[in-house]
C-alpha cells in the first residue's frame, strides 16, 4: 500500500511540476512580445517574476531574460533573435 501511495504522491507532483514548467513558458512568451513590442519595463518586470518562481520554487537556476540574450537588440529591432519564442 505504501508503495502504491508513494506512486500517486510521484504522479501528482509530476504534474503540478509539468503545469509550472508549462505556464513559465507561457510567460517567456508574453515577456518576449512585450520586450518586442517595446514595454521593457513590463517585461522586466514579469521577467524578475519569472526568476522568482524559477529559483525560490521550483528550485531550478535561473535564465536570461529577452534582452540579456539578444544584448537589448530585441527592442532596437522590434523583433526578437530566439526562434524559440516564436508565436
Amino acid at each position: 500500500m505504501c508503495d502504491e501511495q508513494y506512486r500517486k504522491l510521484k504522479d501528482e507532483a509530476d504534474r503540478y511540476r509539468q503545469a509550472a514548467q508549462d505556464a513559465l513558458e507561457q510567460l517567456d512568451w508574453c515577456i518576449g512580445y512585450l520586450h518586442g513590442a517595446h514595454k521593457g519595463s513590463i517585461a522586466a518586470a514579469l521577467g524578475r517574476n519569472r526568476t522568482y518562481i524559477r529559483q525560490h520554487l521550483l528550485k531550478m537556476p535561473a535564465e536570461p531574460t529577452v534582452g540579456e540574450q539578444t544584448g537589448g537588440k530585441a527592442e532596437q529591432t522590434g523583433g526578437r533573435s530566439d526562434s524559440k519564442r516564436s508565436a
